[in-house]
């Protein structure tokens, strides 16, 4: 019953001092907020961009390797990107992705792959630019693709190189709107190709994994259109078994490729195994850097909004003297009062706290509205927000309550 009467009261004495001496509370609770909103939407933007950055890297696959001529990343130990070192490395080739197939025992999908882009034409319509993907049978089942409306090109469409294709859903909507694309046709570069099937849509990812306008046929048909000898991000790309840990299935990949190759002991691979873990440690460091650059932003911030609630408590404690006085007089300990100005400060803080979160909330609710990128307030977020506010009012009423609490009763009865 104490705790609570003690409670209410710091909330009637704090809604006193906001209702009295307005426009002095709202100046020093001005530095709460500010730092409260510097902080937490700080951590906001990057909470979201770390989870778009996180959910598209998903989509590349936890255990997939990428055997590129091109790193994604500089060597270990290093921050500079040699690309002179990597300029003249031979591209992957499809007789590779064969090899692979027949040596490894790791791998459960390997598949071949580059692209280009063409015109794509239905009749009088057209679409220019499109990213055409050429690729080996297992690409549906490595990338995880979900397909909304016919069919997946079958394992001796794609052996064969069939004219067949799978179109991307803004693609599909685009040739074919307010109708099914399903076994009619699109032209590409003179060549006439049959539809079968059309991906689900997927949204704008960060790492171009989305089929949304893509389009996707064999590779040996997608040959005929193109000299593949000429460099178009050719890739092989390895899906692990499921019981198969990506280090286990790397080495034996630089093993079978390097055999492939024909590589000396002695000498460096010529060709790169990318996986998501590599992007993943470099994002590590760089969101820790933002983290401490939000703490940095906000702390200044949140320091003068400390010192703006102290201010409020050393008034407060001044107007309200003679009170103090009368409460020791009738029992009241020390401590009561010590307490009863710290729940003071906290609500009043807490009250700069959650103001600044209520406009990050609102900016949320705004950027993700107008530009196409979820923008979300954790619940996280939130209570760190809440905890740094409350934090931040005790550390900033302590002094004034301890002058409070010490005060004598009788000298504080007579104060003018």
């Amino acid at each position: 019953m104490l705790i609570l009467r003690l409670i209410i009261e710091s909330f009637r004495f704090a809604y006193n001092s906001l209702v009295v001496n307005q426009l002095r509370t709202f100046l020093s609770l001005l530095g709460i907020t500010i730092g409260i909103f510097c902080i937490i939407s700080v951590f906001t933007i990057i909470d979201s961009l770390e989870r778009t950055i996180r959910e598209s890297m998903s989509k590349l696959g936890s255990n997939v390797i990428y055997i590129q001529k091109w790193p994604w990343t500089p060597p270990p130990g290093e921050s500079e990107y040699p690309w002179w070192k990597y300029l003249n490395r031979p591209i992957p080739k499809l007789s590779e992705t064969q090899e692979i197939l027949r040596r490894s025992g790791l791998t459960q999908y390997c598949v071949y792959n580059f692209s280009f882009n063409r015109t794509v034409q239905r009749g009088s319509s057209k679409a220019e630019n499109v990213d055409i993907i050429g690729a080996s049978n297992g690409l549906i089942e490595t990338w995880s693709l979900k397909i909304t409306n016919g069919r997946p090109l079958t394992e001796q469409e794609f052996n064969s190189g069939s004219n067949f294709a799978m179109l991307g859903a803004e693609i599909a909507e685009q040739l074919f709107p307010s109708m099914s694309p399903i076994g009619k046709s699109i032209k590409i570069q003179g060549f006439t190709i049959f539809i079968v099937g059309v991906f689900e849509k997927m949204g704008e990812d960060m790492f171009g994994t989305s089929m949304d306008k893509r389009i996707l046929i064999p590779i040996k048909f997608a040959s005929r259109m193109i000299d593949t000898r000429l460099e178009m991000g050719q890739s092989i790309i390895v899906k692990g078994k499921a019981d198969v840990a990506a280090a286990r299935l790397s080495e034996e990949l630089e093993g079978i490729m390097r055999s492939i190759r024909r590589i000396k002991p002695s000498d460096e691979n010529d060709f790169a195994l990318n996986e998501v873990s590599l992007i993943s440690g470099q994002l590590d460091n760089l969101f820790k850097v933002f983290n401490i650059a939000g703490w940095i932003i906000g702390g200044f911030a949140i320091l003068v909004g400390g010192f703006g609630i102290a201010n409020i408590m050393f008034v407060s404690v001044k107007e309200r003297t003679k009170i103090i006085g009368l409460q020791k007089a009738l029992g009241a300990k020390s401590k009561f009062i010590l307490l009863e100005f710290l729940f003071e400060a906290s609500v009043l803080s807490l009250i700069g706290g959650i103001i600044g979160l209520l406009i990050i909330y609102s900016l949320t609710f705004v950027v993700s509205k107008a530009f196409d990128f979820n923008l979300v307030l954790s619940v996280g977020n939130i209570i760190t927000g809440l905890t740094i506010s409350v934090v931040i009012g005790l550390i900033a009423g302590t002094i004034p309550a301890r002058t409070a609490a010490r005060l004598d009763p009788v000298t504080a009865m007579n104060a003018v």
